[in-house]
């Protein structure tokens, strides 16, 4: 828990608003994240999660976009190709919350020097 003034907020909170998550985006992740050492499709994530296909496609797409997953192309012996999936590093994803918490703490300080005016 982070104490804030008048409000707690769990680190998962932090996480998803910060870096602008849904919730099947955090399941998502978290599940990539306790299999850190695997790679998965996201037809494998949607069964482990239960979860409609496209729901999984949507995350992986976002997660991807803001560099929280990395996506591998596997060439099919037949023909085409697969995407597969897993997470960056906790490190990774710190440094990204930190980012966003830096450039929120800059904001802030704007506002506040504008209010006192």
């Amino acid at each position: 828990m982070i104490d804030f003034a008048c409000k707690q907020f769990r680190i998962e909170d932090v996480i998803k608003c910060g870096l602008g998550l849904t919730k099947a985006d955090c399941k998502v992740i978290q599940f990539l994240l306790r299999n850190n050492t695997e790679w998965f499709t996201s037809e494998q994530i949607s069964k482990e999660l239960d979860f409609n296909i496209t729901t999984v496609q949507r995350s992986l797409k976002r997660l991807t976009e803001k560099d929280i997953t990395i996506r591998n192309q596997n060439n099919l012996e037949n023909g085409g190709y697969i995407f597969i999936y897993q997470a960056k590093g906790k490190n990774d994803i710190r440094e990204l919350i930190m980012n966003v918490i830096k450039e929120w703490t800059k904001k802030v300080q704007r506002e506040l020097e504008e209010w006192q005016r």
